[in-house]
């Protein structure tokens, strides 16, 4: 596999630097940004939802494809869900816009999440000083 890098983009659990190391991933590029046209879910794993006039937040990163695939394994075969590339584009804090990948699981059977995995993205969404806005609707995932 090639080994540059490609820009992605996380918006669930894997935004938490805490949990891409787990797995091995230290991405250099880490970036807050946005994606415009789709919104959050979480029930039971972050999933990201076509919605003309919904915004998402996240972290623009740096990995390479052998990376991405070995993260994308492991939230197939551990977390049970099969995300997807898909081209997007993002817009950074500065103004910046930047074409990445982004994965998105097109089966993923409804459940609850639970309060440990919501968590795990309500920690970076904070650090990374999200709008108040942002951090209710993520925690609105944890009263259902």
């Amino acid at each position: 596999m090639d080994p540059r890098p490609v820009l992605v983009f996380f918006y669930g659990s894997y935004m938490n630097r805490a949990v891409l190391a787990e797995i091995g991933l230290s991405p250099a590029l880490w970036e807050p940004a946005s994606l415009s046209g789709f919104d959050i879910r979480i029930a039971p794993r972050g999933n990201l939802v076509r919605a003309p006039g919904h915004i998402v937040f996240g972290v623009l990163a740096a990995a390479t494809h052998a990376e991405l695939d070995r993260l994308y394994t492991h939230a197939q075969t551990v977390l049970g869900e099969t995300y997807l590339p898909e081209a997007v584009l993002v817009r950074t804090q500065t103004g910046a816009w930047h074409p990445t990948l982004c994965y998105i699981a097109t089966d993923m059977k409804p459940a609850p999440p639970e309060a440990a995995y919501v968590g795990r993205i309500l920690e970076p969404a904070r650090e990374l000083a999200f709008p108040a806005w942002y951090i209710e609707r993520l925690e609105s995932f944890l009263a259902r």
